[in-house]
């Protein structure tokens, strides 16, 4: 098993420390995530930035769950599963929504299918997606730009379940309760 150092605000490298407290005001408190991607300033600062741009991209709440969620179980993620699932409980996004993505069920809305079923073929495909892919995900409602939304999204869940993996992340004691296994 692999471990990385987590680190928080005394022992963090310096350029990390003022980054640290943005999540501490932003959670009230570090999550382990982020105080294992202390280790590189560079790394926090942008997984915090890629947060906050695919925050605010076209997607509401239900959507940014299932992309978060649907590339959370793809990767099979122990840390952020069970981190996104509390997020989702505070976005208040409905539970059937939330249990379909970690039991990788289809979704009830077809929309929301469609979503997930685009971000799982981006994924799995590494990007490699037919015209027919865009066609079913356009037919659903959707458009090139959530295409393109959903790229972004990917980029922040690359950082986040690649890191989980590498230094064995502890699940935060907020969402212990929401522990998940592939």
């Amino acid at each position: 098993m692999t471990t990385l150092k987590i680190y928080d605000n005394k022992t963090a490298p310096e350029e990390s420390k003022v980054l640290l407290d943005k999540s501490q005001k932003a959670y009230g408190m570090i999550p382990g995530l982020h105080g294992v991607l202390a280790g590189s300033p560079q790394l926090l600062d942008a997984y915090q930035i890629l947060h906050e741009l695919f925050t605010n991209t076209s997607f509401n709440e239900e959507e940014l769950t299932v992309v978060w969620q649907a590339i959370n179980v793809e990767h099979a993620c122990h840390y952020c599963v069970p981190a996104h699932t509390g997020i989702a409980k505070m976005m208040k996004v409905d539970d059937t929504i939330t249990e379909a993505l970690r039991n990788e069920a289809p979704l009830e809305n077809p929309k929301l299918e469609a979503l997930r079923t685009m971000a799982l073929t981006i994924v799995r495909n590494r990007g490699n997606v037919t015209q027919d892919d865009l066609n079913e995900f356009y037919a659903a409602g959707y458009e090139e730009k959530q295409v393109l939304e959903i790229i972004l999204g990917l980029s922040q869940k690359v950082i986040s379940n690649y890191t989980n993996h590498i230094a064995n992340t502890p699940v935060d004691s907020a969402f212990e309760a929401f522990a998940w296994k592939k």
